[in-house]
C-alpha cells in the first residue's frame, strides 16, 4: 500500500543520528494481529508485532525506538491498514497516517502540513470501558492494581523525611576514616586525568595554594569538556595539548566561555558549592539540586576568617540517602509512599508513550555509535549516563561520564579519534583497566517498575550506584531510568 519512499526526515540539524528515543505505540481498540509500522523502519512493508496488554486483551501495545524529528506511522489490524483517531494524524498522499514530532531543539517546529486533525465519527471497535481502566503509566496495568497513594498520605511522608533531614548534620555523613583527594590547581590537565583515574574517583575539589583556599571541583565532565574542545581544533588529541593546560587555566577559560567575565574580560569560574560539618542535610540536598553538582565538600575552619580550611568530607546524595534509609528502616510501614511501586510515583524518566508531550524523552544509544555522539549527549541532554541497548532496546551497559576517565590507559586520549572509536570499543577499555575502587558491577544496577520506592532507595544508597535503569521483567527492555536526584526531588516535593 504504502511506497518505499514515504519517509520523512531521519535527522533534525545538530542532532545525531545514533541518538534513539523509545516510544510505547498503543492500539486500543481490539483486533486479532495488529502490528505497526512507520517512516522510522527501512520500508513501511516492514511490520513490527504488537502484543496485548495482560489483563486487557483489547489495548496492544509495543515500544519501539526512533530518532528525533518528525515521523508518520500507521496500525495494520487483522489485514487492514488503520489509524488511531485519538492521535494526532494527517491527510496525505497515501491516506490519513498519525504522526509525531520528537524534538530535543526547542526552535525545531512541526514541518508544514496543511491538513488538520478533524473529529469524525469513530468507526473503530473500541472496548472503552478496558480502555478508561488504563492507568496514565506506560506499561498498561490496571487501576486497581496499582496502589494508589493519596495527597494526605504523600505530604505527611514527605513531611517526616523533610523534618528528619533539617535536625540532621552533615556531622553524621563523616566517615570513622578514609581518605580525601585534593589537586592544586597548578596541576597539568593531564597529569589530574591520570590521578582520577589511578584513584578510582570521577571528581576532585581544588586546592589554590596562593590564597590557601579550596576554590572548586574538578570533575569527568571537565574531561568531557576538554576533549570535545581539542577535538573541535584536529582529528587527533596530542599529550601536548594537555600538558600546556593547568586546571587554573581550563577553570577560567571554561569560564570565559560560560560568559562569566569580570570587568577586566577575563573568566571568574564559578564559587566553589560547600558546607560545613554543622550544616543540615537538607539544605546540602538543595545545594546539590540547585547547583547541578555531585558532591559537596565538607569544610572546616577553625579560625573565624577561614584560614587553613580543612577538607573532613565529600558529600554526596549517595550518603544522605543512606542516612535517610537507616533512620526509617524499620518505621518504614509509617511512610506510605515508600512502599508504593515506582511505576505510581511521579519519580525517574520514563519512555513516554505516543500522545504525550509533557515527559522528557529518554535517549539511548547502540553500541555502534560513536564516542563523540556519546559525550555530545551527555554535555546536552544534561545527564550522566547514557542507556546502550541492542535493536530490541534491551538493556546492555550504560555509558557514565565517569567512564571517560578509562581514557588515561596508556594515554589512549593521545592517539584516538572520538569520532572513529565506537561505545563499544569505549566499554571494553574501561573493562580492561577498571578501578578496584569502584566496581564496574555497580554501575549497571536495574530494578523493575512494580519495585517499591523503599527498595529503590535501598538499593541507590550502595555505594558506586548512582541510578538504576528500570527494565521490563524477562527481556531488559528499558523503560525508564531513576536517579539519586530524581528520588531527592520527588520526596522534597
Amino acid at each position: 500500500m504504502f511506497a518505499t519512499n514515504m519517509d520523512s526526515a531521519r535527522d533534525v540539524v545538530g542532532v545525531p543520528s545514533t541518538v534513539l528515543i523509545p516510544m510505547r505505540f498503543v492500539w486500543p481498540y481490539g483486533g486479532r494481529s495488529v502490528f505497526f509500522s512507520g517512516s522510522f523502519v527501512r520500508r513501511w512493508s516492514e511490520l513490527i508485532p504488537m502484543t496485548p496488554v495482560e489483563g486487557c486483551p483489547t489495548v496492544f501495545q509495543a515500544v519501539y525506538s526512533v530518532t528525533p524529528g518528525y515521523h508518520q506511522y500507521k496500525f495494520f489490524v487483522d489485514g487492514e491498514w488503520r489509524h488511531d483517531e485519538h492521535q494526532p494524524y494527517v491527510s496525505g498522499e497515501y491516506g490519513l497516517v498519525n504522526t509525531i514530532l520528537l524534538a530535543t531543539d526547542p526552535n525545531l517546529f512541526h514541518p508544514n502540513v496543511t491538513s488538520e486533525m478533524t473529529s469524525g465519527p469513530n468507526y473503530m471497535e473500541e472496548d472503552t470501558e478496558a480502555f478508561k481502566r488504563l492507568v496514565r503509566i506506560t506499561d498498561g496495568t490496571l487501576t486497581d492494581v496499582v496502589p494508589r497513594i493519596s495527597e494526605v498520605d504523600l505530604q505527611s511522608s514527605r513531611h517526616r523525611i523533610s523534618v528528619f533531614l533539617s535536625t540532621h548534620t552533615t556531622y553524621e555523613l563523616l566517615p570513622e576514616s578514609g581518605k580525601v583527594v585534593a589537586l592544586d590547581v597548578d596541576l597539568p590537565v593531564k597529569k589530574a586525568f591520570h590521578i582520577l583515574h589511578e584513584q578510582g574517583i570521577p571528581l576532585a575539589p581544588l586546592w589554590d595554594f596562593s590564597n590557601g583556599h579550596f576554590v572548586g571541583v574538578l570533575s569527568a565532565l571537565d574531561f568531557i569538556l576538554i576533549l570535545r574542545e581539542l577535538g573541535n581544533h584536529g582529528s587527533n588529541l596530542t599529550e601536548e595539548e594537555l600538558e600546556t593546560h593547568t586546571i587554573a587555566a581550563w577553570k577560567e577559560g571554561k569560564a570565559y566561555l560560560n560568559g562569566q567575565i569580570d570587568e577586566h574580560g577575563r573568566g571568574v569560574p564559578r564559587q566553589l558549592v560547600h558546607a560545613g560539618p554543622y550544616d543540615n542535610m537538607k539544605d546540602v540536598v538543595l545545594k546539590i539540586l540547585q547547583n547541578g553538582v555531585a558532591t559537596v565538600p565538607i569544610i572546616h575552619s577553625s579560625s573565624e576568617d577561614g584560614l587553613f580550611p580543612q577538607l573532613l568530607h565529600l558529600a554526596s546524595l549517595s550518603g544522605i540517602l543512606k542516612c535517610v534509609c537507616r533512620y526509617f528502616r524499620h518505621s518504614s510501614s509509617s511512610l506510605p509512599i515508600l512502599q508504593a511501586p515506582i511505576c505510581a510515583l511521579n519519580v525517574g524518566t520514563w519512555v513516554p508513550e505516543i500522545g504525550e508531550t509533557n515527559r522528557r524523552p529518554l535517549a539511548m544509544l547502540r553500541p555502534s555509535a560513536s564516542l563523540s555522539a556519546a559525550l555530545n549527549l551527555l554535555v546536552q541532554a544534561q545527564v550522566s549516563s547514557i542507556p546502550i541497548v541492542d535493536d530490541n532496546n534491551s538493556l546492555l551497559d550504560i555509558y557514565c561520564r565517569s567512564d571517560i576517565t578509562a581514557l588515561a590507559k596508556d594515554r589512549a586520549y593521545a592517539h584516538i579519534n572520538l569520532n572513529e572509536m565506537t561505545i563499544q570499543q569505549a566499554l571494553q577499555l574501561g573493562q580492561d583497566s577498571f578501578s578496584p575502587f569502584e566496581p564496574r558491577g555497580q554501575r549497571c544496577q536495574m530494578c523493575l517498575r512494580s519495585d517499591s520506592l523503599h527498595k529503590v532507595m535501598e538499593r541507590l544508597a550502595n555505594p558506586g550506584v548512582r541510578r538504576l535503569v528500570i527494565v521490563e521483567a524477562g527481556s531488559k527492555r528499558v523503560e525508564g531510568i531513576v536517579s539519586l536526584s530524581d528520588v531527592f526531588k520527588f520526596l522534597l516535593g
